[in-house]
């Protein structure tokens, strides 16, 4: 995200990947990757303060806690506290994001 790297975004992303914002929007994979790629979401720095993971077969979820500076959707350079929740699915013997959902804590 902070590289805006769209063909790893795509690589790690399953096609049918959602993310919710904290505001409770919801993009899709193609219009999230979009979203870096044309500057509406500028990801600067990502610090992760603390992650769980559960596996369970071929799926499983991270939840993590972390500080974000961003400037999305055309608001100024900040900073959030974000708790991130994943799904992940293991396709073709890789893991790939199927959802996120972020909200402040």
């Amino acid at each position: 995200m902070v590289a805006k790297d769209t063909v790893m975004l795509n690589r790690v992303h399953a096609d049918d990947f959602v993310l919710i914002h904290m505001t409770g929007m919801r993009q899709s994979k193609a219009e999230y990757i979009r979203a870096i790629a044309d500057g509406t979401l500028n990801y600067y720095s990502v610090e992760h303060e603390e992650m769980d993971i559960a596996i369970k077969g071929n799926t499983a979820t991270l939840t993590g806690k972390s500080r974000v500076t961003a400037a999305v959707f055309g608001g100024s350079r900040s900073s959030w506290r974000l708790r991130l929740r994943f799904t992940l699915e293991k396709q073709d013997g890789q893991w790939r994001f199927t959802s996120s959902q972020a909200s402040t804590y």
